[in-house]
């Protein structure tokens, strides 16, 4: 992509302030970290806050009279006793049953819903949508209009409430409420994050970003809160065990393969990818996690054995600052996946130990 291609977020010039090193990310110029450092904003998540500029994600409106029969058909989850002010996680599935994206609905009235989609998939996810709509329904893409902010850690609500209404804070995990003042700016805000902590997403229109940023900062800078980085968001979502597009899942990977089928209602009628989900269960290969026991960090895209036979692949993997441990994520052959054997994983040409585990390696209290 040439450079005049790439996208900036409001918050661009304010990311140079802060000493945001700037990196190339789904077509987005973002900030990898800041000066503090990618553990230092990790940890401060785990501890105090952090706050992410995440406004690159995609915002997609579904509405009309056939809007949940559109949305129950192209998602897994099932969304007909979804409240208004409540959100849900889904997967939006492909005709083999490989994941097309994961996504968040919110449901914003009885026939409005908004979607948000990882930045790298929002066209191609649009399209989807319009490709398989029927009946009464739009589809819209606001993702140009709208910032997003995620503050995060023990200590975001605090933070929060130093510029909000606690009344205006959901009490409730994945709930959101609309029209809330910050700054004199109309958002919403979702009890929703990437991370494992508590915290908020804020949406807000696009141009409000700056000013809502630098008011978190001043009402939560003497609490730890910092700016955060891609580097941390990435290996904060690894540490509590939450799958990222293009790694655990993508148009290969279906979501009992993903272990994600918690979000696929089987009961429904139907949905895109149903069918081909029902003929491959049980699935001949399963995500599993990996903690080396050895010396190395694994990454992405290396083969994984048993003795002498390949029998899977890793989809991510980091050193996770605030566990202290090397970690990893894999896909391997179901029989193979015993937790608590160990295999070896091939980094650039050396083998690596490690042992099979559940896939969360880190669980707030």
């Amino acid at each position: 992509m040439d450079a005049s291609d790439l996208k900036r977020t409001s918050l661009y010039d304010t990311h140079l302030k802060f000493g945001g090193k700037i990196v190339t990310f789904a077509g987005w110029e973002l900030p990898v970290q800041y000066e503090s450092g990618l553990i230092s904003e990790h940890m401060a998540v785990r501890t105090a806050a952090g706050m992410f500029d995440v406004s690159h994600m995609g915002e997609i409106i579904c509405k009309g009279p056939d809007a949940l029969a559109n949305i129950n058909m192209i998602l897994t989850n099932d969304f007909t006793d979804l409240k208004c002010g409540q959100a849900r996680y889904s997967l939006m599935c492909n005709d083999n049953g490989g994941v097309v994206d994961d996504l968040i609905l919110y449901k914003k009235n009885e026939n409005e819903y908004m979607m948000v989609v990882n930045a790298a998939n929002k066209d191609k996810d649009f399209k989807w949508m319009n490709a398989h709509s029927f009946g009464n329904v739009e589809f819209i893409d606001i993702s140009d209009t709208v910032s997003q902010i995620a503050l995060q850690g023990p200590r975001a609500i605090p933070i929060l409430q130093r510029l909000v209404d606690n009344s205006m804070i959901p009490d409730e995990y994945y709930a959101f409420n609309q029209n809330v003042n910050i700054c004199g700016y109309d958002t919403l805000i979702s009890t929703t994050g990437y991370t494992g902590e508590d915290g908020v997403e804020i949406y807000a229109p696009w141009d409000a970003a700056p000013a809502i940023w630098n008011a978190l900062y001043e009402a939560g800078r003497d609490d730890g809160l910092i700016p955060c980085g891609l580097g941390a968001r990435d290996t904060l979502r690894l540490e509590a065990g939450m799958p990222l597009y293009g790694h655990e899942m993508d148009d290969t990977i279906t979501p009992k393969e993903a272990l994600l089928s918690i979000f696929v209602n089987m009961d429904k009628p139907d949905f895109i990818g149903k069918a081909a989900i029902m003929a491959n269960t049980p699935p001949a290969r399963k995500k599993v996690g990996l903690e080396v026991v050895g010396r190395g960090i694994i990454r992405e895209n290396m083969d994984v054995y048993k003795g002498d036979r390949k029998i899977g692949f890793t989809t991510s993997g980091t050193m996770c600052p605030f566990i202290k441990k090397a970690v990893a994520c894999a896909i391997v052959e179901a029989d193979e996946r015993v937790l608590g054997e160990q295999v070896e994983v091939d980094v650039r040409g050396r083998r690596v130990s490690a042992v099979m585990c559940k896939s969360r390696f880190y669980t707030k209290k």
